[in-house]
């Protein structure tokens, strides 16, 4: 099951499960696995920026993929980052986790990259690293990359690389980019590519006004993403808003630099989804406060629910 440039839908991010000594929970994964395809999720990515991938040994990577892809079972595409500070942990990552049934893998830029060449220049050594009949994703968030990649610079490193086949959007602000790059694919000047968008979902039922195919981000109520997906594809705005509008406040939380993961995980481990809320260190704790506000959100989402 390769990633294609016709991948639409829910691509939920999965955090990595850990028990409370920090170490990878192989039971709460398979129990989130199950979880989100539940939720109607098309596809999983992880080992993401959420996914603490960075915290994690070679070996322990290596295994919670093999995990994930063999708990999907096939059911759906498994999106693997294999970002890395050199190309030969990439290209060794990339490899194994393609044999294990990956469908493709994604690839953030470096933060020393400043100009457009070095950018289109970096896509095509990584290519060359992970293969080019490894279907890749190209991950554009400045915000955290401190890369920035013009529409222009996109279409170069899609056009110069037949397998790269989709765009994980997460500029901010950036539904111009989508508009600009779905804009060049209608008009023939650029090869069409999927554009999943990021952000915890924040600016969603726009990105997918846009012309974006869906969401590639986490959120702990990732039902509702597959929602606000579904019913703007249906032509349903109002109600995808509405839908989008209940979560808003605490997709805004989740959203929060630094924090956001902690909330997720912990609003994951009260849903029952995960065993427990651990971030591997360094990472911050929520304070009692910051529950209580979580505790008061999760209540009103779910009374609304219960009443829709």
């Amino acid at each position: 099951m390769l990633l294609t440039s016709s991948a639409a839908g829910v691509y939920v991010i999965c955090p990595t499960p850990f028990d409370d000594s920090g170490r990878l929970d192989t039971a709460s994964t398979d129990i989130m696995v199950e979880a989100f395809l539940k939720a109607g999720a098309t596809g999983l990515t992880i080992l993401g920026i959420m996914g603490e991938a960075p915290k994690l040994a070679a070996e322990e990577s290596l295994a919670f993929a093999k995990q994930v892809i063999s708990t999907v079972a096939g059911r759906v595409p498994v999106i693997v980052g294999v970002s890395a500070a050199g190309f030969a942990a990439m290209s060794a990552l990339s490899a194994k986790v393609m044999n294990a049934g990956a469908a493709g893998v994604m690839i953030a830029p470096p933060s020393n990259l400043r100009t457009d060449d070095q950018i289109v220049s970096y896509y095509a050594d990584a290519v060359e690293a992970i293969g080019p009949d490894v279907p890749f994703v190209i991950q554009d968030y400045p915000l955290v990359t401190n890369v920035v990649m013009t529409p222009k610079v996109i279409m170069r490193i899609i056009e110069q690389n037949p397998s790269c086949v989709m765009l994980k959007h997460e500029d901010w602000p950036g539904l111009d980019k989508i508009t600009t790059l779905r804009r060049a694919s209608d008009e023939g000047q650029s090869r069409r590519v999927s554009i999943l968008c990021g952000n915890g979902g924040l600016f969603l039922p726009f990105e997918v006004e846009r012309g974006a195919d869906g969401a590639m981000t986490g959120y702990a109520y990732p039902e509702m993403l597959v929602g606000v997906v579904n019913l703007i594809k249906q032509g349903k705005r109002k109600e995808a808003h509405d839908l989008f509008d209940r979560h808003l406040p605490l997709v805004r939380y989740e959203t929060q630099p630094n924090l956001g993961l902690a909330v997720r995980k912990y609003v994951l481990k009260r849903r029952g989804i995960i065993a427990s809320d651990t971030l591997r260190k360094p990472g911050p704790k929520l304070s009692p406060e910051t529950i209580a506000d979580i505790n008061w959100m999760m209540e009103r989402i779910e009374r609304s629910q219960e009443g829709a």
